[in-house]
């Protein structure tokens, strides 16, 4: 398999390239993750069953848009694809180090730069992937009412539905998204769509990165709700993003209502008790 894979990163880089030494480092709990060198040059690499190929793929897509934008470092996607019984993404390595209060505001600099990436094709973007494992549909839509009410908490809903979750408020909530959202026309701005601490880091150059993307065009406000889902980020990150790119009025609300995705997710991925969170957070919107 580390033969297939350095072969397919010389193809990429168009630089000879073997598998000198491989070490197991933490993944997370959907991938094994590996650190690769041949002694100079490093990589990382994420493995899955060959079946999630298009997990990866989506996700290289999604590094490479943010990427290509200039705006905030990424790891660079080198390669993906299949190794033996294996699928794998390969990415660039960063040597990772402490994040200063310089470097979180600078992160909310970069990342508001990032969010004035536009989409003439309106709200969505050119595939689907997935929001941890779970499938995130990004077809093109014009309206953002319409965009997050069906594609992301309708489909959010029908999966909790299937894995026995109960939100006796779900249809009011829905029929109450135009008003929740009314006189509030974002942008379809360029977001990384699953911004908590987790996927931000920090380069020993003290460059701020983000990491592992849920990538489309939508409402820039759904990467500040999440910032403050499980924990907020260091208060100079806002400081950074507002100086640069100040939040519209009613944000506060849109945020409960923007989180809610991320919440039934949870219970999608999860279980436990986020199905009495998302259900006291429909009652919060619907108070």
């Amino acid at each position: 398999m580390w033969t297939s894979i350095a072969e397919q990163i010389s193809q990429a880089t168009g630089q000879p390239f073997t598998v000198q030494a491989q070490h197991s480092i933490g993944g997370g709990c959907i991938n094994q993750a590996y650190r690769i060198t041949d002694g100079s040059q490093s990589y990382f690499v994420k493995l899955n069953a060959a079946t999630q190929m298009g997990m990866f793929e989506a996700e290289a897509l999604g590094l490479k848009e943010i990427y290509d934008s200039q705006t905030i470092q990424v790891p660079r996607p080198i390669c993906w694809g299949v190794a033996e019984s294996s699928a794998f993404i390969v990415l660039d390595w960063l040597e990772f180090g402490y994040g200063s209060e310089q470097a979180w505001q600078r992160m909310g600099e970069n990342l508001a730069v990032m969010h004035r990436v536009t989409s003439p094709q309106g709200f969505g973007w050119d595939r689907n992937n997935t929001i941890g494992e779970t499938p995130q549909r990004n077809p093109w839509t014009q309206d953002w009412v319409e965009f997050y009410r069906e594609h992301r908490l309708r489909y959010q809903f029908q999966l909790a539905h299937r894995r026995g979750g109960h939100f006796p408020r779900q249809e009011e909530l829905l029929t109450a998204v135009p008003t929740l959202l009314a006189g509030h026309t974002p942008t379809p701005s360029l977001v990384h769509g699953d911004l908590w601490s987790g996927n931000t880091s920090v380069t020993k150059a003290g460059e701020p990165v983000i990491l592992d993307p849920a990538t489309y065009y939508g409402d820039r406000e759904v990467d500040i709700a999440m910032s403050e889902l499980f924990g907020s980020f260091h208060p100079a990150f806002y400081r950074g993003y507002n100086a640069a790119y100040p939040l519209d009025e009613g944000y506060p609300q849109r945020k409960i209502l923007y989180n809610l995705y991320h919440i039934l997710n949870h219970f999608n991925l999860f279980g436990g008790g986020y199905a009495s969170q998302a259900n006291r957070m429909i009652d919060q919107l619907l108070s």
